[in-house]
């Protein structure tokens, strides 16, 4: 159905959360609601200020602007606007902005009568965020344990909180979060090129139907889910890779601030191993990480 035809089927009263008709409303084909106003509002504000940081930090190079958290001596008190106040200011907008975008996601699904995967999916990246921004540093106990807006920043970020728990692709939550994330791309890309292949045949001939697809799975591996299955399977390795990105990082810290190859210890104290072979399995594995903590 043409998404025009389908429009009038859409523009219906109610479903609305928030405001009633008040703010059941459309600008040209996209409905707004009432969190299509909250959303524009903390995206416009933190955007401006984001700017206006960026101008009161000497550089309007994109790669260099920066944004930082406040210091770990302000703790989780406010900081002044300069040393930390803006990065809370910006980052209470975006969790503005995020919520009011899921929100308004579902008061589609509800005019359109359909499921509410779409926001349900949506809060997973939202905790990811969150997790960084607010749960993990109000559980070490400062905001200056949150990442800084900026893009060579968080790169610093990201690779100091690394080498902070040596070695941080050992934390088996990141494991966990990178093998969904490689998977979540082989299914897709699996199910995005079978279906060009059934749906879009050269010039003259006939499209195919999802039941080629199918065979083709069943000869490829033995099994197909079928088209509705791949979705779910899709939906669920992205919702894994993200929920396991978010849990990787809120437990390097306020629950484990070893470094993560000493987790791996449990593996060498398993009663199953001679007594020499744990010995030197652990030897080995201390050497190897001094090593690697030598080349890096």
């Amino acid at each position: 159905m043409a998404l025009l035809s389908f429009e009038r089927k859409y523009r219906v009263r109610g479903g609305t959360l928030v405001g009633g008709d008040l703010f059941d409303f459309w600008v040209g084909p996209f409905y707004v609601g009432f969190f299509g106003v909250t959303t524009a509002f903390f995206a416009v504000l933190g955007t401006v200020l984001i700017f206006w940081g960026a101008s009161q930090g000497g550089t309007w190079n994109p790669w260099l602007i920066n944004i930082a958290p406040p210091d770990l001596s302000y703790g989780l008190g406010m900081a002044p606007l300069m040393e930390g106040g803006l990065w809370q200011i910006i980052t209470i907008c975006a969790i503005g902005a995020f919520v009011s975008w899921a929100l308004r996601e579902v008061e589609i699904c509800r005019k359109l009568g359909m499921g509410y995967h779409v926001p349900f999916a949506f809060a997973f990246a939202i905790f990811a965020y969150v997790t960084l921004v607010v749960i993990r540093p109000v559980l070490m106990g400062a905001w200056g344990h949150a990442f800084p807006y900026g893009i060579f920043s968080h790169l610093d970020w990201v690779s100091n909180t690394g080498y902070a728990y040596l070695h941080f692709h050992y934390n088996p939550a990141h494991m966990l979060a990178v093998t969904f994330f490689f998977t979540t791309t082989l299914a897709l890309a699996l199910h995005g090129a079978l279906v060009l292949s059934a749906a879009n045949p050269p010039k003259g001939e006939t499209a195919l139907t999802p039941d080629h697809e199918d065979t083709f799975f069943r000869d490829f591996i033995g099994y197909s889910v079928g088209t509705l299955g791949i979705h779910r399977v899709g939906l669920l390795l992205a919702l894994n890779a993200g929920f396991w990105s978010a849990i990787c990082i809120v437990i390097s810290g306020p629950l484990w601030t070893a470094g993560w190859p000493e987790w791996w210890n449990w593996w060498l104290d398993l009663p199953i191993w001679p007594m020499g072979d744990a010995v030197t399995g652990r030897e080995a594995m201390d050497a190897a990480a001094i090593n690697r903590g030598a080349l890096q």
